[in-house]
């Protein structure tokens, strides 16, 4: 099944290289220009772009659903997306736009950073307080971007865009920072066993010789710098993390080991296939928009069909 999402992952990305608003005469690539420059200079890196992103989203999910042992568990539940949020608007306010992708990735981390603060009491992190405290902090730090935007003038259209998640400017920098996914998520997947032990309960995990308090900071702090990653370069892209590990789930089954690049793979494909009707049917509509349009009914469908098999 790995090799399978693999060769779909890789068609993915040459279809959606391929296709787009602007048609490309074939000849016209050995010319230099604009053929190359449109395919290797503008497409090829928004949709490798889509696809680590993509990819970081659905390890993110992954790893949050099992550890909070809930369903409804996504990537932006540590306060990553509101934190990255308001960096964004920070630096579009402030800067005019630049430097917003080190501002969100900054927004992220001490957004992360202030909810495991908050949540640990002696060196221990509950699993309930962390989801509760995750709350607390988004729908703040929601409330302050919330007044950021209310007094950002001009600079509101650019804020809703970044908000609503896209590529319309991906480069060749984003995908170079994307591809820190991909060794970021080493440790995930090395983390496999433990993390399917630890989905039994922590009080099993603990009986059977993990070390608990160790494993959830280590998935915690890893899922967080990916999401910030995810979130830097494309802003906030909902559904892919949230849907993708349920949908692989109904495929690979519950084990880590499996279901974690299965997944990844997986969203991946989302992501740049939602990419790629943005920008061609949608004409350049929010991929935020494609991927709530698809994700949300499809989410419901799936609630149902675990409810019915309950």
């Amino acid at each position: 099944m790995i090799l399978l999402l693999g060769s779909l992952l890789g068609a993915s990305i040459v279809l959606c290289t391929l296709v787009g608003p602007a048609g490309i005469p074939f000849f016209s690539l050995s010319d230099g220009v604009p053929g190359d420059t449109i395919l290797y200079g503008i497409r090829l890196p928004r949709v490798l772009s889509a696809a680590l992103v993509g990819a970081g989203l659905a390890a993110s999910g992954v790893v949050l659903q099992g550890l909070f042992r809930n369903p409804m568990a996504d990537p932006y539940l540590l306060g990553t997306s509101a934190g990255g949020a308001l960096g964004a608007a920070t630096a579009i306010i402030v800067l005019g736009g630049a430097y917003s992708m080190p501002f969100a990735f900054a927004g992220c981390i001490g957004a992360a950073s202030l909810v495991y603060g908050i949540s640990r009491r002696a060196g221990r992190i509950r699993v309930e307080q962390l989801l509760l405290t995750g709350i607390a902090v988004s729908m703040f730090l929601g409330a302050v971007l919330s007044f950021t935007m209310y007094t950002a003038g001009e600079s509101l259209h650019q804020i809703f865009l970044w908000l609503m998640g896209g590529f319309w400017t991906a480069s060749w920098n984003d995908v170079w920072v994307g591809l820190l996914v991909v060794p970021a998520a080493v440790p995930l997947f090395l983390l496999s066993r433990e993390q399917d032990i630890l989905s039994l309960g922590e009080e099993d995990a603990i009986t059977l010789g993990v070390d608990t308090e160790l494993l959830k900071r280590s998935l915690l702090v890893t899922s967080a710098f990916i999401t910030a990653v995810a979130v830097s370069i494309a802003g906030s892209i909902g559904f892919i993390g949230l849907i993708t590990p349920h949908i692989m789930r109904l495929v690979s089954g519950p084990g880590h080991r499996v279901l974690l690049p299965a997944s990844m793979m997986a969203g991946g494909i989302l992501l740049v296939l939602s990419d790629a009707l943005a920008r061609t049917a949608g004409n350049e509509v929010p991929v935020g928009v494609v991927t709530a349009f698809f994700g949300a009914p499809f989410f419901v469908f799936l609630l149902r069909r675990r409810r019915e098999s309950c």
